[in-house]
């Protein structure tokens, strides 16, 4: 499943079904970019288990703000439109799969 591009407009029926991982980032962000790859290996590896999306917090202040974004990159999880995990900074792609894991 390719990684979606979320909005302000978009982001609630992105997550609204099954296992979605978001990951709320900036163009100008170093871990941010660190971490581009790694959800890129998450999204081929775990396949149709889980989408991600993500979501650029300098054009879509409003949702990076509905969640409490303060630091990026944040990484939150959502089952079924509810968040059940968040966890912020750059994560190996290990910790991502073991965190998913425990959601599917």
């Amino acid at each position: 499943m390719a990684i979606a591009h979320a909005t302000d407009q978009t982001f609630a029926n992105e997550t609204k079904d099954g296992l979605v991982l978001a990951d709320f980032w900036a163009t100008w962000c170093g871990p941010c970019k660190m971490i581009a790859p790694v959800l890129e290996e998450l999204d081929t590896d775990m396949g149709d288990k889980v989408k991600i999306v993500k979501l650029d917090v300098d054009e879509n202040q409003e949702t990076a703000s509905k969640y409490g974004v303060m630091s990026i990159p944040t990484l939150v999880v959502f089952k079924d439109g509810e968040i059940v995990d968040k966890v912020v900074g750059f994560q190996p792609k290990e910790a991502l799969e073991e965190l998913l894991n425990k959601h599917a």
